[in-house]
């Protein structure tokens, strides 16, 4: 049997393949982003679909820091019974499911939210337009907390685990980035320093839910911005993470802002398209003795496979062919090796900023011919 269908184990959480759903915003909480029926069934649906390992779409910790609407919250105990119905589910189609924790900082909407954006420094040049708050000391303090509540939470409902996200130009990735961050004290400055939320904020989760609980990170490789961060200040403040604890690490890149190099590329029509940070997590594996999460355009079983079996990662993580293609991995598990029926035209994300919750439009289009 291919290794990708191996048994593994993250601290304590057995997985029953080495793939993994990528953190995805479904559209499907509400207003105030409590589960629903719809996503409830959504996530039930991978589960049975084969996928070892489900990361929820993106859930904000606090009120001010949600960057899209129908987000999953977690900012707030009234919204744990919801998000146990979504482990509950998972968990009776014996699949596994992390809680990704998140603060959009500058890319949070005002409109949604009734205040302004909070940056990490306030300077000219963001795409973000005034009025927007300057986080202060007590802000980041503040933060901190949030996260560690939001890892409580995430706990009490039944989540195996939880991700903090520091990926996609979203608040923890601001403060590593000096594109971003132009701060003048502890949080500013040297990498040391930009990082100290991050070693801060997984002290205090740590402490919150215990050593026995995994604990990963989603970061980026790369920003791909003008004095963004870089692959060298990226596995530093890796390895700052893993030496402190961290259990595993999924290696993504780009921003909302970096052009073709964001984090959800399209025409991905070719092998040697997919794994699109494949050279960094090259370098990843020679330097972090963590399990290695790769997520960026795998569409293909033998490159998944190729990547597993080269140890370039440990675990394959995919977004947008599971939004086409729920049962996926059972179908691979099968032996139907063919590639993923997704298109990589990313017009799934339409429905979702429509109120409807993300979907495969393609498929649709075809099931009503």
């Amino acid at each position: 049997m291919s290794k990708l269908f191996e048994n593994s184990i993250i601290n304590g959480m057995n997985l029953s393949n080495r793939f993994v759903r990528s953190a995805t915003w479904e559209g499907m909480a509400t207003a105030e982003g409590a589960v629903t029926r719809q996503l409830v069934d959504t996530t039930a649906a991978l589960a049975r679909g084969g996928v070892g390992l489900i990361i929820t779409g993106h859930a904000y910790v606090r009120p001010e820091g949600q960057a899209s609407p129908w987000q999953i919250g977690i900012y707030k105990d009234e919204l744990i019974p919801g998000l146990w119905e979504m482990t509950d589910a998972v968990h009776a189609c014996e699949g596994k499911i992390v809680a990704q924790i998140s603060h959009a900082g500058c890319f949070a909407l005002s409109r949604l939210t009734g205040q302004p954006p909070m940056v990490v420094s306030d300077f000219d040049g963001l795409t973000v337009k005034p009025p927007r708050k300057e986080l202060t000391a007590r802000d980041i303090d503040e933060i901190i907390s949030a996260f560690a509540e939001a890892a409580r939470r995430a706990k009490s409902a039944g989540f195996d685990g939880v991700q903090i996200h520091s990926a996609h130009g979203y608040l923890l990735d601001q403060f590593l980035s000096p594109a971003f961050n132009k701060r003048r004290d502890e949080y500013g400055g040297d990498l040391q320093n930009r990082a100290r939320i991050h070693l801060a904020i997984y002290n205090a989760i740590r402490e919150t839910v215990g050593k026995d609980y995994p604990l990963l990170i989603k970061i980026n490789c790369r920003d791909y911005l003008e004095n963004g961060l870089d692959l060298e200040e990226s596995l530093q403040v890796t390895q700052l993470l893993v030496d402190a604890g961290l259990d595993a690490v999924e290696l993504s890149g780009g921003t909302f802002i970096s052009g073709p190099f964001s984090p959800c590329r399209t025409k991905i029509n070719s092998q040697e398209k997919e794994a699109y940070f494949k050279e960094e997590a090259i370098a990843f594996k020679k330097k972090i003795r963590a399990p290695l999460i790769l997520v960026g355009g795998m569409r293909s079983f033998k490159v998944a496979e190729q990547l597993v079996e080269n140890r370039v990662a440990d675990y394959i993580s995919l977004c947008r062919p599971l939004i086409r293609e729920p049962n996926l991995i059972n179908r691979w598990k099968a032996g139907d090796l063919r590639k993923s029926q997704c298109k990589s035209d990313s017009l799934c994300f339409g429905p979702g900023r429509e109120g409807k919750g993300i979907y495969c439009t393609v498929r649709k289009d075809e099931e009503t011919l």
